[in-house]
């Protein structure tokens, strides 16, 4: 059913959606595909030998991709930099990414603590992206543009009242349980999120972020480890089309089916990249254990995969040695080739440069 275009854009309806739109016979099949290969995630997760190894990594990612929609730049070098180095010289694009990454665990922690997700949690999520804290838009004149040709293309809710109106019927619907499959309402929820495009700043951003809470809060993941902001800019021009087409022609099933196959897509891979991890975690411990035995330390070789870029304190601190022994660690695992050593400002790092081979991909 095509929408009457006379109608201003920013007189967004509520949810939910009429069943009838969004539970057709290819979504449900997707859902089921998708479905699967998130299940399998979920249970993959749990066979690494520590999680965080995945998770910092993904986290990562996430950030550093869903940044880039919004041409915020920076590289994986940088970001590890950043978290490896404290006072040192940090440009504004890998900063704000650092944030992103904030954002997500500041989310993840709410989640855990009150099991559900409010529209004060998304204003706090989108506080830490944006170092501000304006709130929900209270002026007029917000309007999303082609940034070619400069055409208003949307006209969000521009009121106030109607703004937190809003908020408050996508909040409910967010933390709702009913029969439609929590990934048709995944998306669902995602496009109104975008709709109402509640802040001045960090909208994309917040709403991504708000894709992998959604699916920890419904149980389909224990923790942000879906990368779907790749899948994003990789089908960027798709993404904007469909989203604007739910607005001009009703487009729903479309764009349903663009977020589910996203949710497939990105949960294959990130189980390919646990297979990988896996397998390289094996290897390492068997090259250790037959080429420095002296050296094998379960502990020690967990944390060069959960921190790729590692150093002396990082060592000192999760083992309880001392400087010199954490600096032998290291060089030891140096010299069997497992790391490489880089000096970066005042410190020296220890990079697992396989695993960021792996991890960056």
């Amino acid at each position: 059913m095509e929408l009457n275009l006379e109608a201003p854009y920013n007189s967004l309806p509520n949810l939910p959606v009429l069943q009838s739109k969004i539970e057709t016979i290819p979504i449900l099949r997707q859902v089921a595909k998708s479905g699967i290969a998130l299940a399998e995630l979920k249970g993959i997760i749990h066979t690494l030998p520590n999680q965080s190894i995945l998770l910092n990594a993904v986290i990562l990612k996430e950030a550093r991709a869903s940044s880039e929609i919004e041409n915020i730049i920076t590289t994986h070098d940088k970001l590890y930099q950043a978290l490896s180095i404290k006072g040192s010289e940090i440009d504004s694009s890998t900063k704000e990414v650092l944030r992103y990454r904030e954002a997500i665990l500041e989310g993840h922690r709410t989640i855990e603590k009150r099991g559900f997700l409010n529209t004060n949690t998304i204003i706090a999520i989108q506080q830490v992206l944006e170092e501000n804290n304006a709130g929900l838009r209270k002026l007029p004149g917000t309007s999303l543009k082609n940034a070619v040709t400069g055409e208003v293309i949307y006209t969000p809710p521009d009121d106030k009242e109607v703004i937190l109106s809003l908020m408050k019927n996508l909040e409910d619907y967010i933390n709702e349980e009913n029969e439609v499959s929590p990934l048709i309402r995944l998306a669902i929820q995602h496009y109104q999120f975008e709709s109402i495009h509640p802040f001045y700043d960090g909208n994309g951003r917040t709403g991504r972020i708000l894709n992998v809470l959604y699916l920890i809060l419904h149980g389909l993941l224990d923790s942000p480890v879906l990368y779907l902001s790749d899948y994003i800019i990789k089908n960027k021009s798709n993404y904007y089309r469909l989203l604007q087409e739910v607005r001009t022609k009703d487009g729903w099933e479309d764009w349903i089916l663009f977020i589910l196959k996203g949710v497939e897509e990105t949960a294959k891979q990130t189980i390919q990249q646990i297979d990988s991890i896996k397998n390289m975690f094996t290897q390492t411990q068997e090259k250790v254990k037959a080429e420095a035995p002296k050296l094998y330390n379960k502990e020690l070789l967990e944390l060069i995969f959960e921190q790729p870029y590692s150093k002396i304190e990082f060592v000192v601190e999760r083992m309880g040695v001392s400087r010199i022994t954490a600096a032998k660690y290291l060089k030891g695992l140096e010299e069997l080739g497992i790391l490489f050593s880089k000096k970066v400002w005042k410190e020296t790092l220890y990079i697992n440069q396989s695993l960021f081979e792996i991890l960056k991909k």
